[in-house]
């Protein structure tokens, strides 16, 4: 009798922590490692890569994606009014074919508080 009820405590005491998760899940994490977060002067552009694509969150919360095109070396990713390209964190945004270059690092997923 007594051990019923234990029972119910400790799986509702692990439920509770399973729905307390904290941190990243595992797709985040893996999501953050294809990210880069850019700023050229006071505006920021996150860029994800995805297999074919480049999905750039704009620094007015618009989101644009460019599509990848062959490239001798490093990478390239067009949309026909924009144009995304570099090798590794050096990376060049081009619109209405004016240049930007763009001070990038690694993306941080960011703490949660």
């Amino acid at each position: 009798m007594f051990l019923r009820p234990l029972r119910l405590c400790c799986a509702l005491g692990a439920l509770a922590l399973c729905a307390c998760q904290t941190g990243p899940t595992a797709k985040e994490i893996e999501e953050a490692k294809q990210t880069i977060d850019c700023k050229h002067t006071d505006d920021r552009y996150v860029i994800r890569f995805t297999e074919g694509e480049a999905r750039i969150l704009m620094p007015d919360a618009s989101r644009v994606i460019l599509y990848q095109v062959p490239t001798g070396s490093g990478f390239r990713y067009m949309n026909g009014s924009m144009e995304l390209r570099g090798t590794g964190l050096d990376v060049e945004l081009l619109r209405n074919q004016s240049g930007m270059r763009l001070a990038c690092k690694p993306y941080e997923i960011p703490k949660a508080k």
